[in-house]
């Protein structure tokens, strides 16, 4: 048998289904994409595109790898892999080394393809898969379940080359980070926006984060905590600019404190967006970005998203806005940015003790200040921009 291999196989989901033109655009930015991460986390490893796969070749920790390919969007699935001629003999040797840490008790299954032309190879993907679950069986006396195994040995066997592993990092799916232009995510650094971040940036945009500051009704501990959040997301795409815009509005909140009374938080929504806005001009973003989720709280009935809505041209994306909390909560442990989430927010100071749950629009607009909106461009024209790893 020739020298063996360890590599990485990158697979990928709704890349695949595009016209040839746009897949190979999208591949090559995801390649760009996961090379940066590993290159961001000192991990050795070159990435290069076979077939309808993307493969990381001289890497030294191949476990290490998968998983940090596993975090970026666009990747379906990551597996470290042992490479090794395309030769039943040889394919069913490294599936008996492989073998060698079958957990004791643990079922197993075989799943083999033998992929191209059928006078490529002397054998057929059934062949691979009786030949290696007999060596695995010699090996461990594990017993076989092919509905429901504990382990399976995956083999993919191509017209060069054939792939052996045993692990898979699901990865996250969506499109390459990139691919879909820029949006505005308004940043709190609560639970719900981080991950509202994370699900644009799943479906391939490019986010311009956006923290609001509320002057006296937020704090530097708010701050601290909104760019920590970004820097965990940040981490998944370092080749992308994640910078803050910190945006001073405390002279917005506090002149809202001063003029309106059941219907505040919404004409602090809307002057919020309108900052977002203002920086999506600036910074040539098709979108906006929000964490509300239907009915969570006063301001996110049905009838008050629509007024706040309507402060800007712009669309406004929700990508929360029909999750229960516990599935947020628990998309945020996973995306590891809920430890930083759990400081009460400043928001929480200005909303009235009866909050208007079924606004109209002109209702809101009659109990704002003239000069509501001018306040907001002005706070965001006074934004400063703030790198995550530097706070």
């Amino acid at each position: 048998m020739n020298q063996t291999a360890h590599v990485v196989l990158v697979g990928y989901g709704e890349v695949g289904t595009k016209s040839s033109s746009v897949r190979a655009k999208m591949e090559a930015r995801l390649r760009t994409n996961l090379q940066a991460v590993l290159d961001d986390r000192s991990l050795s490893g070159r990435v290069e595109r076979e077939w309808s796969r993307l493969l990381v070749r001289d890497v030294a920790d191949a476990d290490a790898v998968a998983a940090a390919c596993a975090e970026v969007p666009g990747v379906v699935w990551a597996r470290p892999c042992v490479a090794c001629d395309p030769v039943l003999d040889d394919i069913v040797t490294v599936c008996r080394s492989l073998a060698s840490d079958h957990p004791d008790g643990a079922s197993f299954a075989v799943d083999a393809d033998r992929v191209g032309d059928a006078d490529q190879h002397e054998f057929a993907s059934s062949d691979l898969e009786r030949e290696a679950g007999s060596a695995v069986v010699e090996a461990t006396g594990a017993p076989v379940d092919l509905d429901d195994p504990d382990r399976t040995y995956r083999i993919e066997c191509r017209e060069e080359t054939a792939y052996l592993s045993v692990r898979r990092f699901n990865g996250p799916g969506g499109l390459p980070l990139g691919t879909q232009g820029r949006a505005v995510s308004l940043v709190s650094g609560g639970i719900d926006s981080p991950v509202a971040t994370w699900e644009l940036m799943r479906r391939g945009c490019e986010i311009v984060p956006v923290y609001v500051d509320l002057g006296d009704y937020g704090g530097a501990d708010h701050r601290a905590r909104a760019i920590e959040t970004v820097r965990a997301i940040a981490r998944r795409a370092p080749n992308a600019d994640m910078r803050v815009h910190v945006v001073p509005a405390g002279d917005v909140v506090e002149r809202l404190m001063e003029t309106v009374e059941d219907t505040r938080m919404l004409s602090l929504r809307r002057a919020m967006l309108a900052i977002a806005a203002e920086v999506a001009t600036d910074e040539h973003a098709h979108s906006l970005v929000t964490g509300e989720s239907l009915g969570q709280k006063s301001s996110q009935t049905g009838e008050n998203l629509a007024v706040t809505e309507a402060a800007v041209d712009y669309p406004v994306h929700r990508p929360l806005l029909t999750r229960d909390k516990t599935d947020i909560v628990a998309a945020a442990r996973d995306l590891g940015t809920y430890d930083d989430s759990t400081l009460p927010v400043g928001c929480e100071r200005v909303a009235p003790s009866f909050p208007e749950t079924n606004a109209s629009l002109s209702a809101v607009e009659a109990a704002e200040p003239d000069d509501l909106f001018d306040l907001a461009v002005e706070a965001a024209r006074e934004r400063v921009v703030v790198s995550p790893g530097d706070e």
